[in-house]
């Protein structure tokens, strides 16, 4: 069994109307996949089906999943309060960023880490920033990662938000002044935001790889044997 996963933030409208030009690059770049290579497609967003299945015929919308690897048991507090990005930079980010890189040390790791070292980077930060690759709105995998490693999260609005809730699991924020004061508010205040560090941490278990893959595999299993597939082989 082969499933394919549809990690990009694509369109939302069938024909891509109103679409930022990054999304409409990325749903071309869709284009070139050859369906028939799997028995079934999840897509990380429920909202962009619509403009996929132009192209490849979507089976269920499930978020990426959180290796096992990078949850912690035990919240330690930095009393830092290091603020770090973790992502690639572009200019929206640049924007939303420049104040918070200025003046209040935010790191930015823009290439990319593997586990380990992503592990690694997020036990020496306390905060978490997650921004938008443009200014559209989309769910990022970091979100999640940084609530398994037990990081307060400060996120560009969430869209859409798989269960998580603003002001309660993460700190909403919605252009670079906001961003700024959210850092600022926990290095001044740590111990105000700790039960938001919490309940970020117990939302987390929604995206645990561990209990996450064994429900979805299983779910298609029994779907190939009702259905079957039309994946080519050989």
């Amino acid at each position: 069994m082969t499933i394919g996963w549809l990690t990009e933030p694509l369109p939302r409208t069938p024909d891509g109307d109103g679409a930022h030009p990054d999304q409409l690059r990325r749903l071309e770049y869709l284009s070139a996949t050859d369906a028939s290579n799997f028995d079934r497609i999840v897509s990380f967003d429920p909202l962009v089906v619509r403009a996929a299945r132009r192209y490849v015929p979507v089976w269920r919308s499930v978020p990426l999943p959180v290796a096992d690897s990078l949850y912690v048991d035990r919240i330690e507090s930095d009393p830092e309060c290091r603020p770090i990005f973790i992502g690639r930079s572009t200019p929206h980010r640049e924007r939303m960023l420049e104040r918070s890189k200025h003046y209040l040390e935010l790191l930015h790791i823009a290439h990319g880490t593997k586990a380990e070292e992503l592990a690694d980077a997020l036990r020496r930060a306390t905060i978490s920033v997650n921004l938008h690759n443009e200014p559209y709105p989309s769910f990022e995998n970091r979100v999640s990662i940084s609530l398994a490693a037990g990081r307060l999260v400060v996120s560009e609005p969430l869209s859409p938000t798989h269960g998580l809730e603003p002001g309660i699991d993460f700190v909403e924020v919605t252009n670079a002044w906001e961003v700024d004061q959210a850092i600022w508010a926990v290095k001044q205040y740590p111990e105000a935001y700790e039960p938001m560090r919490l309940r970020g941490r117990l939302k987390a278990e929604l995206f645990r790889a561990s209990r996450v893959y064994p429900r979805l595999v299983n779910a298609a299993l029994h779907d190939l044997a009702v259905f079957g597939s039309e994946r080519r082989l050989g």
